[in-house]
C-alpha cells in the first residue's frame, strides 16, 4: 500500500474519533462500513452481529456525558490503523453494565486496531484497561458466565494471586 493510502486510512480513523468526541453519531456512516464488525462486546453490550457497532457507540455516548478519546499515536500498515488512545469520561447516563449513573470519572489507555476497506472502517478490535475503568467508575466486574461476559477472570481470582487469565470467546 502506498504512503498516500496509509495517510488516507489514518485520516478516516482521526475523523471517526473526532465524530465520537464531538458527539456526532449521525456522521459515523461516513467512516464505518454499514456491516462493520466490532469485537468488543464486554463493554458496549451490543448485539454480536455486523453493523451493531453503531448501536454500541450510541450507547457509549448516552452513558458518558463527557467522553473524550485522545489519539496519542497512530500507526498504519496495509489496510490497518492502530490507535493508542487515552480515553476519559464521566458516567452520567444509563449503560448496559450499570443502568444508574455513578457520576464518577475514568481515564484509561486503550489500543484499537481498525481494518479499513474502501475508505471505511470494516472491523474494530481493541484492548483496554477494563478493570481499571470498572474500578474507577464503581462498577462490578462481570461474573463468569454472565450475559455479555467473555472472560473467566473474577475479583476472587484476582485476589487469589492467580497469574493465569483464560478467555472464552472474544473480548
Amino acid at each position: 500500500m502506498d504512503t498516500l493510502s496509509l495517510a488516507a486510512n489514518k485520516r478516516v480513523v482521526t475523523a471517526f474519533l473526532a465524530a465520537l468526541n464531538d458527539r456526532r453519531p449521525a456522521d459515523l456512516p461516513a467512516y464505518m462500513a454499514l456491516d462493520v464488525v466490532d469485537h468488543n462486546k464486554i463493554i458496549h453490550g451490543e448485539a454480536d452481529e455486523p453493523g451493531a457497532a453503531f448501536d454500541g457507540f450510541q450507547r457509549q455516548l448516552d452513558a458518558f456525558g463527557s467522553l473524550e478519546m485522545v489519539s496519542e499515536e497512530l500507526i498504519a500498515e496495509g489496510d490497518r490503523v492502530v490507535a493508542r488512545l487515552t480515553v476519559r469520561g464521566v458516567h452520567t447516563g444509563a449503560h448496559p453494565r450499570m443502568p444508574e449513573p455513578t457520576l464518577r470519572a475514568f481515564e484509561v489507555e486503550q489500543i484499537w486496531v481498525f481494518t479499513l476497506d474502501h475508505g471505511r472502517i470494516a472491523e474494530i478490535r481493541a484492548v483496554s484497561d477494563r478493570l481499571g475503568m470498572f474500578t474507577q467508575l464503581g462498577w462490578d466486574w462481570p461474573e463468569a458466565g454472565a450475559p455479555g461476559s467473555h472472560t473467566k477472570l473474577t475479583p476472587a481470582r484476582l485476589s487469589s494471586g492467580s497469574s493465569t487469565i483464560c478467555h472464552s470467546g472474544t473480548a
